[in-house]
């Protein structure tokens, strides 16, 4: 049971705090294995970068133009957080749908 994510990330310690047996995998420092990342990719689509980010803000048009799987090997802090692995299953985000999908609430 994995939780991809930022170590100072505030959501993904939201996370961590509710799922205590996860790992965290600092993406900026760790990265994303590439199996993950595009299982990842195929089952969420463009919604894994996330483009409200400042990273994404300060990319240029030619470096948004990459493919996401690009970008997110170039720029690890692009992806929505967290990713989270669990017995073969990714979710993403930490919202209502991932918390119940995880036994939560």
């Amino acid at each position: 049971m994995i939780l991809y994510g930022l170590k100072n990330c505030d959501t993904c310690r939201k996370a961590l705090k509710q799922l205590p047996d996860f790992a965290l995998v600092d993406v900026r420092s760790e990265g994303v294995p590439q199996d993950i990342l595009s299982a990842a990719l195929e089952k969420f689509g463009d919604k894994l970068v996330n483009t409200r980010s400042t990273t994404w803000r300060g990319l240029s048009e030619e470096d948004r133009a990459q493919s996401p799987i690009g970008l997110l090997q170039d720029h690890p802090a692009l992806m929505k957080r967290p990713l989270i692995s669990k017995e073969g299953l990714l979710f993403l985000g930490w919202d209502k749908a991932t918390q119940e999908a995880l036994g939560l609430v």
